[in-house]
Protein backbone atom coordinates (compact mmCIF):
# COMPACT_ATOMS: atom_id res chain seq x y z
CA UNK A 1 0.00 0.00 0.00
CA UNK A 2 1.29 3.50 -1.21
CA UNK A 3 2.24 5.76 1.83
CA UNK A 4 3.44 9.20 1.85
CA UNK A 5 6.22 10.91 3.62
CA UNK A 6 6.52 13.50 6.11
CA UNK A 7 7.43 16.22 3.92
CA UNK A 8 7.46 19.66 4.91
CA UNK A 9 3.90 19.88 3.65
CA UNK A 10 2.85 17.89 6.03
CA UNK A 11 4.48 19.25 9.06
CA UNK A 12 3.49 22.44 9.02
CA UNK A 13 -0.44 20.91 8.46
CA UNK A 14 0.31 19.04 11.52
CA UNK A 15 2.29 21.33 13.45
CA UNK A 16 -0.80 23.61 13.71
CA UNK A 17 -2.74 20.83 15.25
CA UNK A 18 0.42 20.78 18.38
CA UNK A 19 1.56 22.82 20.95
CA UNK A 20 4.75 25.40 19.78
CA UNK A 21 8.09 23.00 19.84
CA UNK A 22 6.04 19.79 19.42
CA UNK A 23 7.86 19.22 15.94
CA UNK A 24 11.56 19.55 15.31
CA UNK A 25 13.35 18.88 12.60
CA UNK A 26 15.09 15.56 13.46
CA UNK A 27 18.73 15.36 14.89
CA UNK A 28 21.40 12.64 13.93
CA UNK A 29 20.55 10.94 17.51
CA UNK A 30 16.61 10.19 15.97
CA UNK A 31 18.17 8.66 12.96
CA UNK A 32 21.17 6.17 14.46
CA UNK A 33 20.62 2.58 15.46
CA UNK A 34 24.06 1.39 17.48
CA UNK A 35 25.24 -1.45 14.74
CA UNK A 36 25.15 1.59 12.37
CA UNK A 37 24.00 -0.48 9.82
CA UNK A 38 20.98 1.63 8.74
CA UNK A 39 20.80 5.61 8.80
CA UNK A 40 16.97 6.66 9.15
CA UNK A 41 15.92 8.99 6.63
CA UNK A 42 13.43 10.52 8.37
CA UNK A 43 13.37 14.89 8.63
CA UNK A 44 10.67 15.63 10.97
CA UNK A 45 10.71 13.89 14.80
CA UNK A 46 7.49 14.86 17.15
CA UNK A 47 7.68 14.77 20.75
CA UNK A 48 4.26 14.98 22.59
CA UNK A 49 4.30 15.77 26.05
CA UNK A 50 0.78 13.31 26.80
CA UNK A 51 -1.35 11.03 25.50
CA UNK A 52 -3.94 12.97 23.98
CA UNK A 53 -1.20 14.45 21.56
CA UNK A 54 -0.18 11.19 20.48
CA UNK A 55 -3.40 10.50 19.68
CA UNK A 56 -3.74 13.68 17.81
CA UNK A 57 -0.45 12.65 15.53
CA UNK A 58 -1.45 8.99 14.62
CA UNK A 59 -4.67 10.42 13.73
CA UNK A 60 -3.15 13.02 11.12
CA UNK A 61 -0.77 10.63 10.01
CA UNK A 62 -3.30 7.64 9.32
CA UNK A 63 -5.62 10.47 7.33
CA UNK A 64 -2.90 11.62 5.15
CA UNK A 65 -1.13 7.89 4.92
CA UNK A 66 1.99 9.05 6.57
CA UNK A 67 4.07 6.43 8.11
CA UNK A 68 5.35 6.58 12.18
CA UNK A 69 8.17 4.91 13.54
CA UNK A 70 8.22 5.11 17.30
CA UNK A 71 11.25 6.15 19.28
CA UNK A 72 12.18 5.27 22.53
CA UNK A 73 15.88 5.28 23.72
CA UNK A 74 17.19 3.89 20.54
CA UNK A 75 18.74 1.01 22.13
CA UNK A 76 17.40 -1.63 19.86
CA UNK A 77 19.63 -3.74 17.78
CA UNK A 78 17.67 -5.01 15.11
CA UNK A 79 16.82 -2.05 13.15
CA UNK A 80 13.16 -1.51 14.43
CA UNK A 81 13.97 2.57 15.17
CA UNK A 82 14.89 3.77 12.03
CA UNK A 83 13.53 3.77 8.49
CA UNK A 84 15.82 3.44 6.27
CA UNK A 85 16.34 4.68 2.32
CA UNK A 86 13.85 3.15 0.17
CA UNK A 87 10.75 4.01 2.77
CA UNK A 88 8.84 6.96 2.40
CA UNK A 89 10.44 9.03 5.00
CA UNK A 90 8.71 8.56 8.17
CA UNK A 91 7.72 10.69 10.72
CA UNK A 92 9.08 9.84 13.77
CA UNK A 93 7.64 10.11 17.27
CA UNK A 94 9.94 10.07 20.18
CA UNK A 95 7.78 9.29 23.71
CA UNK A 96 11.18 11.48 25.83
CA UNK A 97 9.24 13.80 26.82
CA UNK A 98 6.60 11.25 28.67
CA UNK A 99 8.78 10.58 30.90
CA UNK A 100 6.77 10.36 34.17
CA UNK A 101 6.19 8.13 36.93
CA UNK A 102 2.72 8.65 37.33
CA UNK A 103 2.03 7.02 40.51
CA UNK A 104 3.04 4.35 42.69
CA UNK A 105 0.87 1.67 44.71
CA UNK A 106 3.45 -0.02 47.09
CA UNK A 107 0.62 -2.05 48.90
CA UNK A 108 -0.70 -3.24 45.71
CA UNK A 109 3.59 -4.15 44.12
CA UNK A 110 2.48 -1.72 41.34
CA UNK A 111 4.42 1.61 39.84
CA UNK A 112 2.42 3.52 36.60
CA UNK A 113 4.90 4.80 34.17
CA UNK A 114 4.80 6.86 31.38
CA UNK A 115 6.69 5.40 28.27
CA UNK A 116 9.27 7.95 27.81
CA UNK A 117 10.54 6.82 31.67
CA UNK A 118 14.21 5.80 31.58
CA UNK A 119 14.14 2.02 32.58
CA UNK A 120 17.03 3.00 35.79
CA UNK A 121 14.25 5.72 36.83
CA UNK A 122 11.50 3.31 37.38
CA UNK A 123 13.99 1.20 39.30
CA UNK A 124 15.20 4.00 40.81
CA UNK A 125 11.29 4.74 41.94
CA UNK A 126 10.73 1.29 42.92
CA UNK A 127 13.71 1.33 45.37
CA UNK A 128 12.15 4.70 47.12
CA UNK A 129 9.33 2.72 48.14
CA UNK A 130 11.49 -0.43 49.10
CA UNK A 131 10.06 -2.78 45.85
CA UNK A 132 11.99 -4.39 42.98
CA UNK A 133 11.20 -3.55 39.28
CA UNK A 134 12.61 -6.80 38.34
CA UNK A 135 13.49 -5.91 34.69
CA UNK A 136 17.38 -5.38 34.38
CA UNK A 137 19.83 -5.24 31.08
CA UNK A 138 22.84 -3.41 29.93
CA UNK A 139 21.05 -0.89 28.21
CA UNK A 140 19.19 0.17 31.37
CA UNK A 141 20.41 3.68 31.84
CA UNK A 142 19.20 4.59 28.02
CA UNK A 143 16.75 2.07 27.65
CA UNK A 144 12.73 3.43 27.45
CA UNK A 145 10.05 1.34 29.11
CA UNK A 146 7.31 2.36 26.14
CA UNK A 147 10.59 0.45 24.04
CA UNK A 148 11.71 -2.34 26.70
CA UNK A 149 7.60 -3.53 26.11
CA UNK A 150 7.49 -2.63 22.32
CA UNK A 151 9.80 -5.33 22.25
CA UNK A 152 9.20 -7.46 25.23
CA UNK A 153 12.77 -6.94 26.41
CA UNK A 154 14.42 -9.81 28.20
CA UNK A 155 17.86 -9.49 30.72
CA UNK A 156 19.51 -11.04 33.41
CA UNK A 157 15.91 -11.60 35.72
CA UNK A 158 13.99 -13.72 32.93
CA UNK A 159 14.44 -17.30 34.58
CA UNK A 160 12.90 -15.79 38.37
CA UNK A 161 10.43 -12.66 37.18
CA UNK A 162 9.97 -12.99 33.32
CA UNK A 163 10.07 -11.12 30.31
CA UNK A 164 9.05 -7.76 30.06
CA UNK A 165 5.53 -9.08 29.60
CA UNK A 166 5.34 -10.73 32.52
CA UNK A 167 5.96 -7.52 34.80
CA UNK A 168 2.96 -5.71 33.06
CA UNK A 169 -0.77 -5.36 34.57
CA UNK A 170 -1.89 -3.27 32.20
CA UNK A 171 -0.86 -0.42 29.59
CA UNK A 172 -2.43 2.64 27.78
CA UNK A 173 -1.81 3.06 24.08
CA UNK A 174 -3.22 4.58 21.03
CA UNK A 175 -4.02 3.12 18.18
CA UNK A 176 -3.28 3.84 14.81
CA UNK A 177 -6.71 6.05 14.06
CA UNK A 178 -5.98 7.65 16.76
CA UNK A 179 -8.56 6.07 19.68
CA UNK A 180 -6.92 5.85 23.20
CA UNK A 181 -7.06 1.93 24.65
CA UNK A 182 -6.85 3.04 28.42
CA UNK A 183 -6.23 -0.08 30.07
CA UNK A 184 -4.10 1.06 32.88
CA UNK A 185 -5.62 -1.49 35.52
CA UNK A 186 -3.81 -2.48 38.30
CA UNK A 187 -5.78 -6.05 38.46
CA UNK A 188 -4.36 -9.27 38.54
CA UNK A 189 -7.36 -11.13 37.37
CA UNK A 190 -9.31 -9.42 34.43
CA UNK A 191 -10.42 -12.03 32.12
CA UNK A 192 -12.99 -9.92 29.91
CA UNK A 193 -12.20 -10.77 26.31
CA UNK A 194 -9.20 -10.23 24.18
CA UNK A 195 -5.91 -9.95 25.63
CA UNK A 196 -4.71 -6.57 23.86
CA UNK A 197 -2.26 -5.71 26.28
CA UNK A 198 0.11 -8.70 25.73
CA UNK A 199 -1.02 -8.21 21.57
CA UNK A 200 0.91 -4.71 21.48
CA UNK A 201 3.44 -5.80 23.95
CA UNK A 202 5.91 -7.06 21.94
CA UNK A 203 4.16 -6.09 18.73
CA UNK A 204 7.54 -3.26 18.05
CA UNK A 205 5.00 -0.27 17.14
CA UNK A 206 3.41 -2.06 14.05
CA UNK A 207 -0.35 -2.62 15.99
CA UNK A 208 0.11 1.28 17.91
CA UNK A 209 2.08 3.20 20.68
CA UNK A 210 2.21 2.13 23.50
CA UNK A 211 2.22 5.56 26.51
CA UNK A 212 2.09 4.30 29.85
CA UNK A 213 1.80 0.87 31.75
CA UNK A 214 1.23 -0.25 34.87
CA UNK A 215 3.85 -2.48 35.98
CA UNK A 216 4.41 -4.75 38.62
CA UNK A 217 6.67 -4.63 41.72
CA UNK A 218 8.40 -7.34 43.44
CA UNK A 219 9.11 -7.22 47.04
CA UNK A 220 13.41 -6.61 47.24
CA UNK A 221 15.04 -9.57 48.73
CA UNK A 222 16.69 -9.28 52.20
CA UNK A 223 19.66 -10.85 51.49
CA UNK A 224 21.69 -11.90 48.29
CA UNK A 225 24.51 -13.61 47.18
CA UNK A 226 26.85 -14.01 43.98
CA UNK A 227 28.79 -16.96 42.97
CA UNK A 228 31.10 -17.79 40.02
CA UNK A 229 31.57 -21.43 39.50
CA UNK A 230 33.84 -23.00 37.36
CA UNK A 231 32.09 -25.68 34.96
CA UNK A 232 33.47 -28.93 32.92
CA UNK A 233 31.38 -28.06 29.68
CA UNK A 234 27.70 -26.28 28.94
CA UNK A 235 26.45 -30.13 29.65
CA UNK A 236 27.45 -29.14 33.28
CA UNK A 237 26.13 -26.44 33.54
CA UNK A 238 22.54 -26.77 32.97
CA UNK A 239 23.09 -30.16 34.96
CA UNK A 240 24.22 -27.54 37.66
CA UNK A 241 21.10 -25.44 37.12
CA UNK A 242 18.33 -28.35 37.71
CA UNK A 243 20.56 -28.94 41.29
CA UNK A 244 20.41 -25.59 42.28
CA UNK A 245 16.46 -25.13 41.34
CA UNK A 246 16.10 -28.78 43.81
CA UNK A 247 18.23 -26.95 46.66
CA UNK A 248 17.10 -23.33 46.36
CA UNK A 249 13.87 -22.93 43.92
CA UNK A 250 12.57 -20.02 43.47
CA UNK A 251 15.37 -18.01 45.12
CA UNK A 252 17.84 -18.13 41.50
CA UNK A 253 17.50 -14.70 40.14
CA UNK A 254 20.04 -15.15 37.63
CA UNK A 255 21.90 -18.17 36.12
CA UNK A 256 24.88 -16.52 33.65
CA UNK A 257 26.95 -18.78 31.10
CA UNK A 258 30.04 -17.36 30.38
CA UNK A 259 33.11 -18.73 27.73
CA UNK A 260 36.87 -18.78 27.51
CA UNK A 261 36.32 -16.40 24.57
CA UNK A 262 34.07 -13.58 26.29
CA UNK A 263 37.04 -13.64 29.03
CA UNK A 264 39.50 -13.28 26.17
CA UNK A 265 38.01 -10.38 24.79
CA UNK A 266 37.56 -8.75 28.13
CA UNK A 267 41.09 -9.20 28.64
CA UNK A 268 41.82 -7.88 25.32
CA UNK A 269 39.59 -4.76 24.63
CA UNK A 270 39.11 -3.92 27.98
CA UNK A 271 41.72 -4.66 31.04
CA UNK A 272 40.58 -2.85 33.75
CA UNK A 273 37.57 -5.32 33.88
CA UNK A 274 38.60 -7.32 36.72
CA UNK A 275 38.95 -11.18 36.61
CA UNK A 276 39.19 -12.99 39.30
CA UNK A 277 41.73 -15.52 38.19
CA UNK A 278 45.25 -16.51 35.87
CA UNK A 279 43.87 -18.44 33.77
CA UNK A 280 40.49 -17.91 32.34
CA UNK A 281 38.34 -21.37 32.55
CA UNK A 282 36.69 -23.01 29.56
CA UNK A 283 33.45 -22.27 31.09
CA UNK A 284 32.14 -20.70 33.91
CA UNK A 285 28.72 -19.92 35.11
CA UNK A 286 27.60 -16.38 36.76
CA UNK A 287 24.85 -17.25 39.54
CA UNK A 288 22.44 -14.74 41.41
CA UNK A 289 20.74 -15.34 44.62
CA UNK A 290 17.57 -13.34 46.39
CA UNK A 291 16.55 -15.01 49.34
CA UNK A 292 14.28 -14.41 52.21
CA UNK A 293 14.51 -13.01 55.87
CA UNK A 294 16.64 -15.54 57.55
CA UNK A 295 17.76 -17.22 54.71
CA UNK A 296 22.00 -17.52 53.99
CA UNK A 297 22.55 -17.24 50.34
CA UNK A 298 26.53 -17.51 50.75
CA UNK A 299 25.99 -20.37 52.80
CA UNK A 300 23.20 -21.50 49.89
CA UNK A 301 25.92 -21.48 47.56
CA UNK A 302 28.49 -23.04 49.27
CA UNK A 303 25.99 -26.37 49.72
CA UNK A 304 25.64 -26.49 46.21
CA UNK A 305 29.31 -26.12 45.31
CA UNK A 306 29.76 -28.92 47.66
CA UNK A 307 27.26 -31.12 45.87
CA UNK A 308 28.33 -30.19 42.66
CA UNK A 309 32.09 -30.66 43.10
CA UNK A 310 31.10 -34.42 44.39
CA UNK A 311 29.16 -34.59 41.40
CA UNK A 312 32.10 -33.71 39.09
CA UNK A 313 29.98 -30.66 37.83
CA UNK A 314 32.29 -28.44 38.61
CA UNK A 315 36.06 -27.67 39.63
CA UNK A 316 36.37 -24.33 41.01
CA UNK A 317 33.77 -21.54 42.32
CA UNK A 318 34.34 -18.22 44.19
CA UNK A 319 31.19 -16.86 46.68
CA UNK A 320 31.71 -12.78 46.76
CA UNK A 321 32.30 -11.63 49.78
CA UNK A 322 31.68 -7.99 49.48
CA UNK A 323 28.91 -5.89 47.19
CA UNK A 324 32.17 -4.68 45.35
CA UNK A 325 33.35 -8.25 44.96
CA UNK A 326 29.69 -8.91 43.42
CA UNK A 327 30.29 -5.63 41.14
CA UNK A 328 33.47 -6.99 39.76
CA UNK A 329 31.67 -10.65 39.17
CA UNK A 330 28.95 -8.74 37.26
CA UNK A 331 30.95 -6.36 35.29
CA UNK A 332 32.48 -8.98 33.44
CA UNK A 333 29.23 -10.71 32.63
CA UNK A 334 27.43 -7.31 32.13
CA UNK A 335 30.60 -5.55 29.43
CA UNK A 336 31.04 -8.76 27.71
CA UNK A 337 28.65 -7.10 25.19
CA UNK A 338 30.80 -3.96 24.93
CA UNK A 339 33.99 -5.68 24.70
CA UNK A 340 32.25 -8.31 21.54
CA UNK A 341 31.63 -4.58 19.66
CA UNK A 342 35.43 -3.33 20.34
CA UNK A 343 36.72 -6.72 18.91
CA UNK A 344 34.10 -6.87 16.08
CA UNK A 345 31.50 -9.42 15.29
CA UNK A 346 31.33 -10.78 11.91
CA UNK A 347 27.63 -11.86 12.72
CA UNK A 348 25.61 -11.94 15.67
CA UNK A 349 22.93 -13.97 16.92
CA UNK A 350 20.23 -13.83 20.34
CA UNK A 351 19.09 -16.93 19.82
CA UNK A 352 17.03 -19.59 22.47
CA UNK A 353 16.49 -23.07 22.88
CA UNK A 354 14.83 -25.45 24.84
CA UNK A 355 17.24 -26.21 27.58
CA UNK A 356 17.99 -29.67 26.74
CA UNK A 357 19.54 -28.55 23.32
CA UNK A 358 21.67 -25.56 24.37
CA UNK A 359 24.79 -27.84 25.10
CA UNK A 360 23.91 -30.38 22.08
CA UNK A 361 23.77 -26.77 20.27
CA UNK A 362 27.24 -25.54 21.14
CA UNK A 363 29.04 -29.22 20.89
CA UNK A 364 27.28 -29.12 16.38
CA UNK A 365 27.37 -25.50 15.69
CA UNK A 366 31.23 -24.91 15.95
CA UNK A 367 31.71 -27.59 13.51
CA UNK A 368 29.33 -26.36 11.00
CA UNK A 369 31.20 -23.18 11.04
CA UNK A 370 34.12 -23.98 10.61
CA UNK A 371 32.69 -25.31 6.87
CA UNK A 372 32.66 -22.02 6.25
CA UNK A 373 35.62 -20.99 7.41
CA UNK A 374 37.89 -20.13 10.61
CA UNK A 375 36.45 -18.26 13.21
CA UNK A 376 36.40 -17.58 17.14
CA UNK A 377 32.89 -18.21 18.71
CA UNK A 378 31.83 -16.34 21.61
CA UNK A 379 28.43 -18.43 23.11
CA UNK A 380 27.26 -16.72 26.18
CA UNK A 381 23.94 -15.10 28.06
CA UNK A 382 21.17 -16.55 30.04
CA UNK A 383 21.23 -19.94 29.90
CA UNK A 384 18.20 -20.06 32.80
CA UNK A 385 15.84 -19.56 30.16
CA UNK A 386 17.80 -21.08 27.08
CA UNK A 387 18.59 -17.84 25.85
CA UNK A 388 22.38 -17.63 24.47
CA UNK A 389 24.14 -15.04 22.36
CA UNK A 390 26.18 -16.83 19.69
CA UNK A 391 28.29 -14.23 18.58
CA UNK A 392 31.25 -15.32 15.32
CA UNK A 393 34.30 -12.98 15.37
CA UNK A 394 37.74 -13.49 13.27
CA UNK A 395 40.35 -15.35 13.85
CA UNK A 396 42.85 -13.61 15.90
CA UNK A 397 44.26 -10.96 14.19
CA UNK A 398 42.07 -11.20 11.56
CA UNK A 399 39.55 -8.06 10.55
CA UNK A 400 35.71 -7.92 10.35
CA UNK A 401 35.77 -6.20 7.17
CA UNK A 402 37.30 -9.38 5.75
CA UNK A 403 34.85 -11.53 6.19
CA UNK A 404 31.63 -9.75 5.11
CA UNK A 405 31.00 -11.99 2.23
CA UNK A 406 30.48 -14.48 4.59
CA UNK A 407 28.04 -13.12 7.27
CA UNK A 408 24.71 -14.47 5.53
CA UNK A 409 26.67 -17.32 5.02
CA UNK A 410 27.51 -17.81 8.86
CA UNK A 411 23.87 -16.64 9.80
CA UNK A 412 21.71 -18.82 8.05
CA UNK A 413 24.05 -21.56 9.26
CA UNK A 414 23.41 -20.75 12.73
CA UNK A 415 19.54 -19.76 12.13
CA UNK A 416 19.11 -23.01 10.75
CA UNK A 417 20.63 -24.96 13.31
CA UNK A 418 18.17 -23.18 15.98
CA UNK A 419 15.33 -24.41 13.90
CA UNK A 420 16.37 -27.71 13.51
CA UNK A 421 16.61 -28.23 17.00
CA UNK A 422 13.01 -26.48 17.74
CA UNK A 423 14.76 -23.10 18.55
CA UNK A 424 13.79 -19.58 17.66
CA UNK A 425 15.99 -17.26 15.57
CA UNK A 426 15.25 -13.74 18.15
CA UNK A 427 15.17 -14.34 22.32
CA UNK A 428 14.97 -10.87 23.38
CA UNK A 429 15.88 -8.22 20.66
CA UNK A 430 12.93 -8.67 18.40
CA UNK A 431 12.32 -8.54 14.80
CA UNK A 432 12.57 -5.56 13.80
CA UNK A 433 13.75 -5.05 10.45
CA UNK A 434 17.17 -7.16 10.69
CA UNK A 435 14.89 -10.29 10.96
CA UNK A 436 12.27 -10.24 8.62
CA UNK A 437 13.36 -12.48 6.24
CA UNK A 438 14.09 -14.82 8.65
CA UNK A 439 10.63 -14.52 10.40
CA UNK A 440 9.77 -15.44 6.83
CA UNK A 441 11.88 -18.26 6.62
CA UNK A 442 11.54 -19.84 9.53
CA UNK A 443 7.99 -18.48 11.16
CA UNK A 444 4.71 -21.13 11.12
CA UNK A 445 2.38 -19.88 8.15
CA UNK A 446 -0.19 -20.07 10.05
CA UNK A 447 1.02 -17.97 12.50
CA UNK A 448 2.44 -15.32 9.73
CA UNK A 449 -1.31 -15.44 8.56
CA UNK A 450 -2.51 -14.46 12.04
CA UNK A 451 -0.29 -11.62 12.74
CA UNK A 452 -0.93 -10.13 8.78
CA UNK A 453 -4.39 -10.14 9.45
CA UNK A 454 -3.96 -8.70 13.09
CA UNK A 455 -2.11 -5.85 11.12
CA UNK A 456 -4.10 -5.36 8.63
CA UNK A 457 -7.31 -5.16 10.93
CA UNK A 458 -5.87 -2.87 13.48
CA UNK A 459 -3.46 -0.48 10.93
CA UNK A 460 -5.00 -0.78 7.57
CA UNK A 461 -3.52 2.11 5.84
CA UNK A 462 -0.27 0.55 7.26
CA UNK A 463 1.35 3.51 8.99
CA UNK A 464 2.66 2.13 12.02
CA UNK A 465 6.51 0.80 12.39
CA UNK A 466 6.21 0.28 7.91
CA UNK A 467 8.35 -2.74 7.46
CA UNK A 468 9.42 -3.71 11.07
CA UNK A 469 8.56 -7.06 11.59
CA UNK A 470 6.24 -7.66 8.78
CA UNK A 471 7.59 -7.02 5.04
CA UNK A 472 5.54 -4.01 3.75
CA UNK A 473 4.22 -4.61 0.87
CA UNK A 474 4.35 -2.84 -2.27
CA UNK A 475 1.93 -0.01 -3.60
Amino acid sequence: MTLNPADDAFAETLAAQLPEGTLRRAEPRHLEEPRGRWTGVSEWVALPRDTDEVATILRACNAARVGVVPLGGGTGLVGGQVAPEGTPAPLLLSLERMSAVRSVHPEENVLIAEAGAVLADVQAAAREVDRLFALSLASEGTARIGGLLATNAGGVNVLRYGNARDQVLGIEAVLPDGSVLRGLKRLRKDNTGYDLRNLLIGAEGTLGVITAASLRLAAVPAAQGTALMVVESPEAALALLAMARSQIGEGISAFELMSRTGFDFLAETLPEVRQPWDEPPEWCVLIELGLARGLDPAEALETLFAEALEAGLVRDGMVAQSDTQRGEFWAMRERMPEANRLVGAISSHDISLPLGAVAAFIERGAPRLAEIGEFRINAFGHLGDGNLHYNVFPPRGGRREDHVSQREAIKRTVHDLVHEMEGSVSAEHGVGRLKVEDLERYGDPARLAAMRAIKAALDPAGIMNPGAVLRREAG
